[in-house]
């Protein structure tokens, strides 16, 4: 009795993951085999019927693939960009302390605020970087109302306000470094591009993989930039998963049919990120291993 006394300690523990995880996911499960939507409140079971019509859904896909692109690429940006900023304040840059401070101020923001800067900035008619093309004698673009610029300026939101993470986390790894490896390559006489290729950056590897996929894992989930920005348009040429589901669920009030596009978003997600996820902690294994 008294070796099983310290179990109950986690009781509360499991209490809430029942409360806050399982039972709203076994509930989703169930509102999937339903008709519920705003006329129809009652769970009334149709069998798989929302499946199908998911299955036929090209709207609903076509936002997956969207932002199966978008997020590596802006994830694959702000890692390019964190790193090399980490690296300039590693290196010691005048007031770096300074400058550590404004890289952050971006994703001390809300996400629905700065959403809201950048698509005052890319508005066609009065916007700010029409403005300084025009000065330039380059003609306006149409940033929110065509599928090129539009994706464009998306992705412009989103690394502006997340390669400050990148940066907080790859300058922390790069601060616990041991100094031993540099004074060694220093030594051999290695030039500052050989001592980056060959000590800095291998040994950075497991924080980088491990900001990646955070990043990732956040990025799976663009709305707000998205939502306020362009609603997903033009069309639905920046649509995502979730703004379509949003649209499907609380503006359609199609409950059912919007809680089985997102189990299955749920599901494709956390089958994308496992995987990721492996092929990242096989190429960073030491080779003979």
């Amino acid at each position: 009795m008294k070796k099983g006394y310290p179990r109950f300690f986690l009781l509360p523990g499991l209490i809430l993951l029942v409360a806050i995880i399982i039972f709203p996911l076994l509930f989703t499960i169930r509102v999937t085999f339903s008709n519920w939507n705003v006329s129809q409140s009652g769970l009334n079971f149709i069998g798989g019927e929302n499946w199908s019509e998911m299955a036929r859904d090209t709207r609903y896909w076509g936002s997956l693939l969207r932002l199966f692109y978008l997020s590596f690429l802006t994830v694959a940006i702000q890692y390019a960009l964190g790193f090399a900023i980490a690296l300039f304040a590693w290196r010691g840059i005048a007031a770096r302390r300074f400058f550590r401070v404004l890289w952050l101020i971006p994703m001390m923001t809300t996400p629905s605020l700065m959403a809201i800067i950048w698509r005052s900035i890319f508005t066609e008619d009065i916007g700010a970087l029409n403005g300084i093309l025009s000065r330039v004698g380059l003609d306006p673009v149409n940033w929110l109302t065509e599928s090129g610029p539009a994706n464009v300026a998306i992705t412009i939101a989103e690394v502006w306000q997340w390669t400050p993470f990148m940066f907080l986390i790859l300058l922390a790894g790069l601060l616990s470094l041991p100094k031993e490896p540099f004074m060694a390559a220093a030594i051999d006489g290695a030039s500052a591009w050989k001592t980056f290729a060959r000590v800095t950056f291998p040994m950075m590897a497991p924080i980088s993989i491990g900001a990646i996929m955070i990043r990732l894992i956040d990025a799976s989930k663009i709305f707000d930039s998205v939502f306020t920005m362009t609603r997903g348009g033009p069309g639905n040429a920046t649509e995502t998963p979730a703004a379509y589901i949003f649209q499907r669920s609380l503006q359609d009030f199609q409950i059912a049919y919007g809680s089985t596009l997102a189990l299955m978003y749920l599901i494709l997600a956390i089958l994308t990120l496992t995987i990721i996820g492996k092929v990242f902690a096989r190429l960073s294994k030491p080779r003979g291993i």
